[in-house]
């Protein structure tokens, strides 16, 4: 029988829930809250999914000190709940084999080219009204759409400035990985008091955003997401199944 719950290390975490860092893969609520522990692991039960798993003690990592967004306990591995299991999760690159002979190559004559449509050759003024139309075709359906959306709206447009492209940061990437792609920030700040989840933010004024990067310590803080000037959530990391880190920004007061 499993001991019950007074392990030192575990006590704070008794009736508060709490969340994994990283999330575990193939479970969709991060929100968790301990059941019993023992020497070698440790039971949690999922407060939002009827599901109890056990976490072998030896991937458990430190546990966050103060509620501020939410309770933490960290991940040395990043894992995967399975077939009713949890294990560290492994990266499969499956390589495709390769054709042994290719297609033979299609002769000149039947290859058809802009001045061609099935195989025939069209002369340059039927071409040029093939053209017309289909220009003509884009511009008509671009005009409907923009009449709808203002009319869908009663002219009660509200313009936003938006980003103009896609971040493609993932959790892996740290503050150099940052300023690799976005340069350096306009300015550089870690919440205070610090804890033992320190959170770091990274402004770009220009682009509208304050990019956001969390670890147990500060030299291994990872991006968790981005925030707009209304300090709203613009991008976030997927995680688990179709979680992402959306939660925990929405929790995360402006600092």
């Amino acid at each position: 029988m499993p001991e019950p719950i007074p392990i030192p290390e575990f006590e704070q975490l008794t009736g508060r829930p709490f969340s994994f860092y990283p999330p575990v893969l193939n479970i969709e609520h991060n929100e968790w809250k301990l059941l019993e522990a023992t020497w070698s692991e440790i039971l949690v039960h999922n407060t939002k999914m009827d599901l109890e798993i056990w976490v072998p003690r030896r991937f458990i990592g430190q546990v966050s000190q103060i509620e501020k967004p939410v309770m933490i306990v960290g991940l040395s591995k990043e894992l995967e709940y399975n077939a009713g299991m949890i294990r560290p999760h492994e990266k499969r690159i499956l390589n495709l084999p390769k054709s042994p002979t290719g297609p033979p190559p299609a002769a000149v004559g039947t290859i058809p080219t802009p001045a061609m449509v099935g195989g025939v050759r069209l002369s340059s003024g039927t071409e040029s009204k093939i053209v017309w139309l289909v220009s003509g075709v884009l511009v008509f359906g671009l005009l409907a759409a923009f009449i709808g959306v203002k009319l869908s709206r009663n002219d009660n447009v509200e313009y936003q400035a938006v980003m103009q492209e896609d971040l493609s940061f993932s959790a892996q990437d740290d503050y150099f990985a940052v300023v690799r792609k976005l340069g350096e920030p306009k300015n550089d700040r870690w919440k205070e008091p610090a804890t033992e989840m320190q959170y770091r933010a990274l402004s770009y004024p220009d682009r509208h955003l304050t990019v956001i990067l969390m670890g147990t310590e500060r030299k291994n803080a990872l991006y968790i997401g981005a925030m707009n000037d209304e300090w709203r959530p613009v991008h976030t990391v997927l995680h688990a199944g179709r979680g992402n880190t959306r939660s925990l920004l929405d929790r995360l007061k402006r600092f």
